[in-house]
């Protein structure tokens, strides 16, 4: 059958039949379509895919399903057009996930090479701070002029209390302080160095030996709490609420105990206090390790997981302190 018996709708000298149907001209290399009308495409282009063409597709239909978009569908039978995020049922950031908290929670420690880079990072910090400290006690244990000046301008050491206030604050409220260079480090380093200079001054009210008893034992305990958090299959990280709680009470207890001072009161407060710090020490350093443990502090929050073991570590150290000093009378 040629093209001259074809209705009348067919007969165009530039058009053959393919396949026993109308279709396009064989250069085009484009099969006939359902509901396109003979002779197409235009002069000016192929169709091209996923978008509607004259007479196509047929009427109810609309856009060709795409890959993470919802399928469309009549009026009244499913979604509208529209963005389906796509799911990931391994876990993770994705729509099966809602991120709880911009600093905790997955954020790269899946790499090994990551992890470990920001944990040396944190603990270069950590001993540069905690050198900085044991700088501070020894000028005021065996230097007796320093300690004396000091003694005699107690304005300074309230110049110290407000400084380190306002420096902790805004690291810890404040996301760019503590991320951006070189502001992070500046105020970190207000921040040690406030808080050194009352460290100083609490040491030099204590006898050199019960001073250097304190930093043994703190060095000891810390050590031994940290390679524990390295090594224990126990996750802490989901004790946050707890400690805040604890560390809620141990305030309020400290309060009561300026009401009704004595030796025993003293120790009673001193080694919950100690207590709850060490807990806090393992806490801070498996949201540091991140990996296997539920929550983790983000790679970019060096800063911030360095003030957090450096505080547990003072705070340590105080209570020891407090508890020699109080044994000996």
């Amino acid at each position: 059958m040629s093209w001259q018996n074809a209705p009348p709708y067919y007969q165009d000298p530039n058009q053959q039949y393919y396949g026993g149907q109308p279709g396009y001209p064989p250069q085009s290399g484009y099969p006939p379509q359902p509901g396109f009308n003979p002779g197409y495409p235009p002069p000016s282009g192929y169709p091209q895919p996923g978008y509607a063409q004259p007479g196509y597709p047929p009427a109810g239909g609309g856009y060709p399903p795409q890959p993470g978009f919802a399928n469309p569908m009549p009026p009244g039978q499913g979604a509208p057009y529209g963005y389906v995020p796509p799911q990931n049922p391994g876990g993770g950031y994705g729509a099966t996930e809602d991120p709880e908290d911009p600093e905790v929670k997955g954020f790269g420690f899946t790499d090994e090479s990551i992890r470990k880079g920001f944990i040396r990072k944190v603990y270069s910090i950590l001993m540069a701070q905690l050198c900085v400290s044991l700088g501070f006690i020894a000028l005021f244990l065996y230097h007796k002029p320093t300690a004396n000046w000091v003694r005699g301008h107690p304005e300074m050491w309230w110049i110290a209390l407000i400084l380190l206030f306002v420096t902790l604050i805004a690291m810890a409220c404040c996301t760019n302080v503590r991320r951006k260079a070189p502001m992070n480090f500046i105020f970190l380093g207000l921040f040690t160095l406030a808080q050194s200079f009352m460290l100083g001054v609490m040491a030099s009210n204590f006898r050199s030996e019960e001073v250097l008893l304190a930093v043994g034992i703190t060095a000891a305990v810390c050590l031994g709490l940290t390679l524990f958090a390295f090594q224990t299959r126990w996750d802490f990280t989901v004790m946050g609420g707890v400690l805040f709680v604890a560390v809620i009470i141990l305030m309020i207890f400290g309060i009561i105990a300026i009401f009704i001072p004595g030796k025993t009161m003293t120790l009673i407060y001193a080694s919950l206090g100690a207590l709850i710090f060490s807990v806090y020490l393992i806490y801070d350093t498996q949201l540091m390790m991140g990996g296997k443990h539920k929550y983790s502090i983000s790679p970019e929050e060096y800063i911030f997981a360095a003030l957090n073991l450096y505080l547990d570590i003072v705070n340590i150290f105080m209570y020891i302190l407090a508890i020699i000093g109080a044994s000996r009378d």
